[in-house]
């Protein structure tokens, strides 16, 4: 088999719960950890490795560039993240702030690689006939990133308060991208 048929293997066959609860944001979330554990069964079986490469980039903010990477010996295919650092992240301290920019871009690299749709399944997003809209009212929030990326992509605030409801700091920080 080569790498691109291994890799296909495991991204076809890869189950990781989201079995991790945020009590604050009242969700439940799958973690690096997580993706990782559910990745060893492939490892024997296929002959192959991942491996995690972070580099911090100093800038205002810092920004990590995570590479996921899995290789037989030979070959290898790399997937990448790029979080910024939130240093003006309320209530944590220094190394807790670049623990969870560390933790997020180890988590959306891993994804790119083994093309993790961390998108709410329709059970989870069925609404049960009541039209509330899922709030985005933090920077850490998973849908924040998604949103920064679309309209950075072209997409409109607009079309984003289509599908969720923004805190106005949310919607104030979408608009000056």
């Amino acid at each position: 088999m080569t790498i691109n048929e291994k890799l296909t293997e495991i991204q076809t066959r890869f189950k990781s719960k989201k079995s991790r609860f945020n009590s604050f944001g009242k969700y439940y979330f799958r973690s690096a950890e997580d993706i990782l554990e559910a990745t060893k069964p492939f490892l024997k079986e296929l002959g192959v490795t991942v491996i995690i490469n972070e580099e911090l980039i100093v800038t205002d903010p810092p920004i990590f560039k995570t590479t996921a990477s899995v290789s037989d010996g030979k070959n290898a295919i790399h997937a990448t993240a790029v979080v910024g650092v939130d240093l003006d992240q309320k209530g944590m301290q220094m190394p807790q702030k670049f623990g969870s920019a560390s933790s997020y871009a180890k988590k959306y690299a891993l994804g790119n690689l083994f093309l993790i749709d961390d998108t709410q399944d329709s059970d989870a997003a069925n609404t049960h006939g009541k039209d509330k809209k899922e709030t985005i009212t933090s920077t850490k929030d998973p849908a924040y990133e998604k949103a920064k990326n679309y309209i950075r992509e072209g997409g409109t605030v607009s079309a984003i308060k289509s599908k969720y409801a923004l805190s106005p700091e949310i919607e104030k920080s979408l608009s000056t991208l």
